[in-house]
């Protein structure tokens, strides 16, 4: 089982599968099944049966994406380049604390 290094509201880049390249920010995190929602990626098609009282509908909405296939945004594409983006590291202060940063430039967020 992974560790989920993301958090809520984190935006995020989806760096394999379907929606390769897609960004997002995470709706919610499953630390259980290793697993986040992101926004507007990964929309799937789910049909609601009738019940007595309601109609049934169909419904879209966001599936869950697992954590590995994720990584946070840096920066975003402009006209001129691609967005940048990298996993998610620890690191502990002189302190003791401990403060999430970017792999790729060691710089808190």
């Amino acid at each position: 089982m992974a560790k989920v290094k993301f958090k809520k509201n984190d935006e995020v880049v989806v760096i394999a599968g379907n929606y390769k390249g897609k960004i997002g920010r995470i709706v919610t995190v499953d630390h259980q099944s290793s697993r986040a929602i992101v926004k507007d990626v990964n929309i799937v098609t789910k049909h609601i049966k009738p019940k007595q009282g309601a109609s049934g509908s169909i419904k879209k909405q966001e599936a869950p994406i697992h954590v590995s296939n994720l990584a946070v945004l840096v920066k975003k594409a402009t006209k001129n380049s691609r967005a940048e983006y990298s996993k998610v590291g620890y690191q502990i202060d002189k302190n003791g604390k401990k403060t999430r940063i970017i792999r790729k430039t060691k710089k808190e967020f």
